[in-house]
């Protein structure tokens, strides 16, 4: 096992970045490990990101491996981390085909992964015309005919927030609807009708372009963009094997003040934590966390 790590982060998007970039500057040294699939790895652009609107995710990506090449103490691998645990006062990391490897701190920013319905045909359109996030997507469907997919008043609460963006909206519950009538109320008074029938596949008009949605009973609905409301869950089982609280939302709980998790030494940012989901808060939840870790270490150093 090599010499203790001051931090391992786990998770090499945004986030994890953003941290090794602080920590790298505060010259600690830092092992940065990354399983390559990104939570946006299949859209077009990264959107509400000052001085990045429109950048390709990749592409920021390949920036922020770049940049973080000039802090000789951090250290980038490639690969999937299979279990941490406490050993004394520091944590053991074990990867895939790797030697483990000690680490006083552990920052975890897996992220989320995205409940994708399951439709025949969404594969070519997530991304370009299917999407989750109505922040990051909606404006470039302003105006167009939009469905919104979801059950119950989940979906419902989406095709109304989507009112923002365009006037032309159709929910698809795929199946009996769920929707409270208090909802279908609010619904029938915006002018957002409620399809009930079973998808039986999306057609595309070109690549990635949404052009209509077939119905099992073979009618097809004329619609340029899906936003759907399906959930999605923890990319990393490594939270919950070590112990981590979470709330109500899935989320990782963290202390305000310390950044820490409720296992001591563990520390989380970005979409794994459930707060607003986009990168722009990522990369600042990622820089805080490497800041709050840099004070716990010269703390435990004499030095804080």
């Amino acid at each position: 096992m090599t010499d203790a790590f001051d931090v391992v982060i786990v998770g090499g998007g945004a986030a994890g970045l953003s941290a090794a970039i602080v920590l790298g500057r505060c010259r600690r040294r830092v092992m940065l490990i990354d399983a390559g699939n990104p939570r946006n790895r299949a859209s077009q652009g990264v959107h509400c990101l000052l001085g990045h609107e429109g950048r390709a995710p990749s592409k920021l990506l390949a920036m922020g491996r770049l940049e973080l090449e000039r802090y000789p103490t951090v250290t980038q691998r490639s690969g999937s981390v299979t279990v941490i645990t406490r050993s004394g006062n520091c944590f053991c990391v074990e990867c895939e085909s790797k030697a483990p490897l000690r680490a006083r701190k552990a920052l975890l920013t897996t992220g989320l992964t995205d409940d994708v319905p399951r439709l025949e045909g969404i594969d070519r359109l997530y991304g370009r015309s299917v999407h989750h996030c109505p922040y990051c997507d909606g404006f470039e469907h302003r105006d167009q005919a939009i469905a919104v997919y979801g059950e119950g008043d989940k979906g419902a609460g989406l095709a109304l927030m989507m009112k923002q963006w365009s006037s032309d909206l159709l929910l698809f519950t795929d199946g009996p609807s769920t929707v409270s009538p208090a909802m279908l109320a609010r619904l029938k008074q915006h002018g957002i009708g409620v399809c009930t029938e079973r998808i039986a596949r999306l057609e595309a008009a070109g690549d990635g372009v949404l052009k209509e949605i077939r119905l099992e009973s073979g009618r097809a609905v004329a619609r340029s963009a899906i936003f759907f409301t399906t959930g999605c869950h923890q990319s990393s089982h490594l939270s919950a094997t070590l112990g981590c609280v979470r709330d109500e939302k899935g989320g990782i709980v963290t202390d305000p003040v310390t950044e820490e998790s409720s296992v001591p030494g563990v520390y989380v940012a970005g979409d794994a934590s459930r707060d607003v989901l986009l990168v722009a808060v990522a990369i600042a939840e990622g820089a805080k966390a490497g800041v709050a870790i840099n004070r716990a270490l010269l703390k435990e150093d004499g030095l804080g």
